[in-house]
Parts: C-alpha cells; sequence; structure tokens
C-alpha cells in the first residue's frame, strides 16, 4: 500500500480541468499512479489541509521541530488507526510506502524521521529531509537508524527546491549506510519526471 502526499502546487483536481497533461508533469503523476495500482498495490492520497491546496505541517515552525503539536501528525495517527482497522479495504499495514512531491516530498520524508518502522521504502520527489525548506536545508546531527530505502527523483533546474538540498540529504544517508538512488533529469524544473512511473513502481516492487 502507498500513501501518495501531493504538493501545493498540485492541489485540488480541479486546477488541471481542461488542460492537455497538466503542469508540473500532472500527467506523469498520473501515469506513477496507473502504474503502482497496475503492479497491485493500493494508493491513497491524503490532502494537506485545504483540500490539498495549501502545505503540509512538517517543515512549518512551530511543527517543524514539534512535530507532536502538529495537526498532520493527529492526522496520520488517525490514517495509521484506520487503515489497521480496515477502513479503506484489506490492506496490509505491515507493508507500507510513501511518495510525494514538493510539500508531499517533505511529508513523504517526515514518514521516516518520525514514524519510525512502519514504511518498507520512500520515494521522494522534488523535496528534502522532512525539516528543509527549499533553499534552506539543515540537517539534523543523525538520522533515523531504520531510515527506510529511498529513492529520490529531482529536476536539474528545479529552483522551488535546488537539486542540491537532496543531494545533501542523499550524502548523508550514503554516509549512514542507508540505501539510496537518485534520479536527476537536466533541464526540468519543479516537476514530476518522466522517470517517476518507472522509478517508483520498480523501486517499491525491490523492497518488498
Amino acid at each position: 500500500m502507498v500513501l501518495l502526499f501531493q504538493g501545493s502546487l498540485y492541489g485540488p483536481p480541479k486546477m488541471f480541468k481542461g488542460a492537455v497533461d497538466g503542469p508540473h508533469g500532472v500527467y506523469h503523476l498520473a501515469l506513477t499512479v496507473k502504474g503502482l495500482l497496475d503492479a497491485g498495490y493500493a494508493v491513497l492520497a491524503p490532502e494537506a489541509h485545504a483540500e490539498g491546496s495549501t502545505f503540509w505541517d512538517t517543515n512549518v515552525p512551530p511543527y517543524s521541530i514539534a512535530w507532536s503539536t502538529a495537526p498532520d501528525h493527529d492526522f496520520m495517527l488517525s490514517l495509521f488507526d484506520s487503515i489497521t482497522a480496515g477502513s479503506f479495504g484489506p490492506l496490509d499495514a505491515s507493508r507500507m510506502y510513501a511518495t510525494g512531491i514538493s510539500s508531499g516530498g517533505y511529508m513523504t520524508s517526515r514518514m521516516a524521521v518520525s514514524y519510525q518502522g512502519k514504511f518498507r521504502a520512500l520515494a521522494i520527489h522534488s523535496a528534502s529531509y522532512a525539516t528543509c525548506s527549499g533553499p534552506i536545508c539543515i540537517l539534523p546531527d543523525a538520522l533515523p537508524a531504520d531510515h527506510p530505502p529511498t529513492l529520490f527523483l529531482h529536476g536539474k533546474a528545479d529552483l522551488v527546491v535546488p537539486v542540491g538540498t537532496m543531494e545533501k540529504y542523499n550524502a548523508r544517508l550514503v554516509t549512514e549506510g542507508k540505501e539510496t538512488r537518485v534520479v536527476v533529469e537536466p533541464g526540468v524544473g519543479h516537476d514530476w519526471l518522466a522517470a517517476g512511473p518507472e522509478e517508483v513502481v520498480g523501486w517499491f516492487d525491490a523492497h518488498p
């Protein structure tokens, strides 16, 4: 089962009415969801505040340093309880994955930081560590010992979340002996990569 955290630039579906493929690579996002479903994954796409048109709390002060007080933390606990209770059908709560872009990518990292042991693998798109924000990225002294294997996807020309912030996070994970994979596409900005569908499905399949 995959949790898909969208970023605020993606917003609610009505944003894309009339567009052939939508902005920010949303067509490739749709193909990623299709690929996951075709591969047998259930996909849950929880929305950030205001029907997905704002940000997740993960890197917003004061919640970035006091996550237990964040509304999104309460939301995640409720979501985990609902999964276990079977509210979304017969899902395997012991086999969870997470992916997301932009604010949703930071929220994907939050799954490793604050819900240790729950996720088999992560795919972080156009984002970095849970508490980073855009070009501002300070990592803690140590990352979680059980940080899940992590795939990073990023546009080389991303001006919203500079690729260097992702590379900093990845380098720390590698230094601490964690499994990672990095996919960077030249000339691409703050968009879901065309490689996303194949890469995300393949990464999750490789970590059953």
